[in-house]
């Protein structure tokens, strides 16, 4: 699944936006309960992410984009007649309110835990802007309406944004960010609200700074959501599911050997305490799953880490006796979701150090340990002490100090769970390989099924296409979920590269042009992630030039051999090289990490053409390989595998160092007829040839009848 790569870690976001910061000024004050699951009625939030900029030399409303294409509005709450949208009305209303009194407000995707995929309840940017991809910002002020996504999401943004929005495509040359917008079309000092809730620390951070330079104030809403207020009783309720245990044998670590390393790791680093956040860390820490999240087997929850105990912040509702007695065994205490806020005062006033991931911790958990820490001082009668962030030096995960002298009681660096959950162990690695078969498995059997369908002139719908391939998995061992919507995109629908069909508004399937299958599973062992392109009928040379271009540079990648300590950035040239040759590229990075049996997108690693990231690729980690090649309104081309770093065995090793390479993980057919033989090297055809004999080998045990007549048909050699 193509995926922005800046949005793998938030503060790469966040820098990508409004450029990196140096120590973190005073503590904001804010003080307020933490009502993130109660009844919609009962509970007030508000919410910010910072984005990138992007878009050509002008922004034009949407409106005037979808004349200029033949389109027309979608948006359910445009006003009859062309006027203006009623949430909009009702938002700038609120806006003017004496006890909210601001004069800008931003509204971002994500949830409290800087989640990509959120529960449906806090889906605030999407019910104000009628915009349904997983990334965008939007931001109202008492005239204006915007929205900024990324290019993965243009054409999609187009068609869902009503007149009154004004499309900003994050990215492209001329496209201010969010920050530069508010201070070109807002007066000097005013005020522009967030929720410190919902958006990081960094975020928060360097959205202040930035509008400062026009004396404008970032305002902390501290007890009212602006759009659960205009939502109302409307909303959906919070997710309700049970949790379960993710058992050894697929986690490979127990509880208490995790938490070990969590408190070496404090001890290391001087550290009293720690606090996770992100949900698919708390998920991994305590082998744990959920269902709150859709396509993400996680639950709501935080947990803090100390020298001597481990507190994990849920709903007590979502805690089975198996899982209440899971955790006990390791040590681990229950506490209400809500109760986060008053044990981070606690440690504070305990005069403890606390590690807090910045760049995805929300502002609200930081601001409140920071001003508990300033009553702790007055307290102990040490005024005058500085309270900031302590670094490492030469460490680029880590923030700069903000100390010169006195005592740290925070230490800002990445969470110790990041880069040991991205690392998989051989349990996981071995769920991922055996997961993937069976997914492969179900994947032939559809394809085999589908191309029946098509040849027959069945009519059929992207989105039935789609159910279908749910039946397909569903009948596969351990299947749990899909791990992200299926993207069904047939012809021009595959140029929108995070399209969505809907009954409403999809296409049928057919044989006179490409067709784009984006899709993935989670299974009990392992998350699975796969685009294959395909055309039912004879593709045009201009197609065949671009799928095997694409297809180069997905081989160019698979074959890459690289030093440890390499970022995933240097490498993404290779992916597009063959492309750039005749001028053509993709306005998305080339893989992204991948969980096991977690999220389907993970960091910190990434492939990007963004050169933020300095992450290395590790031995153990998983990436995606998606090289891709969209032609608007015509069609769109994708190829995607999931890759294990590996080490290899070279007859050198220059400067004493260890090299890397990639071992394959998905095992499905890439269309021959859709390869310009003319355009490969042998090297390439010989690639091919060998990873459909890989698939063969592999796959043909799990298959019968129609289906394995389909996959030797599909693996023969070019």
């Amino acid at each position: 699944m193509a995926i922005e790569a800046a949005r793998l870690s938030p503060s790469l976001a966040a820098a990508a936006i409004l450029g990196r910061r140096g120590a973190p000024p005073a503590a904001l004050p804010l003080r307020r309960a933490l009502p993130l699951l109660l009844p919609p009625r009962r509970r007030r939030l508000c919410f910010l992410a910072a984005a990138g900029g992007d878009g050509r030399a002008v922004a034009l409303p949407s409106s005037e984009l979808r004349k200029r294409r033949g389109g027309a509005s979608s948006s359910s709450s445009a006003a009859p007649g062309g006027g203006e949208d009623e949430k909009l009305r009702s938002l700038r209303r609120l806006l003017a309110r004496p006890d909210v009194a601001i004069d800008a407000y931003i509204v971002p995707s994500q949830d409290a835990h800087q989640s990509e995929f959120i529960a449906e309840c806090f889906m605030r940017r999407a019910y104000l802007t009628g915009f349904t991809g997983s990334a965008g910002t939007a931001v109202v002020t008492k005239d204006k309406a915007a929205l900024w996504t990324d290019g993965r999401y243009f054409l999609q943004a187009e068609k869902e944004l009503s007149h009154d929005w004004t499309l900003m495509r994050s990215g492209n040359q001329g496209v201010p960010t969010t920050s530069e917008w508010l201070n070109e079309v807002l007066p000097s000092g005013c005020r522009v609200g967030i929720d410190p809730f919902l958006f990081s620390f960094d975020a928060a951070e360097e959205l202040k700074d930035a509008i400062s330079e026009k004396n404008h104030e970032l305002v902390l809403i501290k007890d009212l959501n602006l759009v659960d207020e205009i939502w109302g009783e409307s909303r959906p309720e919070p997710p309700k599911e049970q949790t379960r245990v993710h058992g050894i044998k697929y986690a490979g670590v127990d509880v208490p050997s995790k938490l070990s390393f969590v408190r070496s790791q404090l001890a290391e680093n001087g550290c009293n305490a720690v606090v996770i956040s992100l949900l698919d860390e708390v998920a991994w820490l305590l082998n744990m799953r959920g269902s709150d999240v859709p396509n993400s087997p996680v639950f709501y929850s935080y947990l803090i880490v100390e020298d001597t105990a481990a507190t994990l912040f849920v709903d007590n509702n979502k805690v089975s006796e198996d899982v209440l007695e899971h955790l006990e065994k390791a040590g681990v205490k229950l506490k209400p979701y809500e109760a986060i806020l008053s044990d981070v005062e606690r440690l504070a006033e305990n005069g403890a150090k606390l590690w807090l991931d910045s760049s995805s911790i929300n502002a609200a958990i930081v601001n409140v340990f920071r001003s508990s820490c300033e009553r702790y001082v007055k307290k102990r009668g040490k005024a005058g002490r500085q309270i900031g962030k302590e670094s490492s030096q030469g460490d680029p995960a880590t923030g700069s100090s903000g100390v010169q002298n006195g005592t740290v009681n925070a230490l800002y660096k990445v969470s110790p769970a990041t880069l040991a959950k991205a690392v998989k162990n051989e349990a996981e690695v071995e769920g991922m390989k055996s997961s993937h078969l069976r997914d492969a498995a179900a994947l032939a059997e559809f394809w085999c099924w589908l191309e029946g369908q098509v040849r027959e002139s069945v009519p059929l719908t992207e989105v039935q296409v789609a159910e279908k391939l749910l039946e397909f998995r569903q009948k596969q061992d351990g299947f749990i979920d899909t791990s992200f919507d299926t993207i069904s995109g047939y012809g021009a629908n595959g140029a929108i590269i995070h399209y969505r069909p809907t009954p409403e508004s999809c296409s049928s399937v057919g044989s006179d042009n490409l067709f784009l299958l984006d899709s993935g599973a989670q299974y009990i062992d392992g998350t699975t992630d796969i685009t294959r392109t395909v055309h039912f009928g004879e593709p045009t040379p201009r197609q065949k030039e671009c799928f095997t271009r694409v297809l180069q540079g997905h081989i160019a990648l698979d074959q890459a051999v690289f030093p440890e300590r390499t970022p995933g950035f240097v490498l993404d040239v290779l992916a597009r090289s063959s492309l750039w040759k005749i001028g053509l590229d993709y306005r998305h990075g080339t893989g992204h990490g991948v969980g096991a049996a977690l999220n389907v997108h993970e960091g910190p690693q990434s492939i990007s053409y963004r050169y933020g990231n300095l992450t290395a690729l590790q031995k153990g980690m998983i990436v995606s390989n998606e090289p891709g090649y969209y032609e608007d309104n015509s069609f769109g081309i994708r190829i995607e595998n999931l890759l294990l770093v590996k080490e290899v065995n070279l007859p050198n090793s220059f400067g004493g160092v260890s090299y890397l390479g990639f071992e394959k993980l998905t095992f499905v057919p890439i269309q021959s007829k859709l390869v310009d033989l003319s355009l490969l090297s042998p090297s390439e055809i010989n690639w091919i040839n060998e990873y459909h004999d890989e698939v063969w080998e592999k796959v043909s045990p799990l298959l019968s009848g129609h289906s394995l007549d389909w996959l030797r048909k599909n693996t023969r050699p070019l």
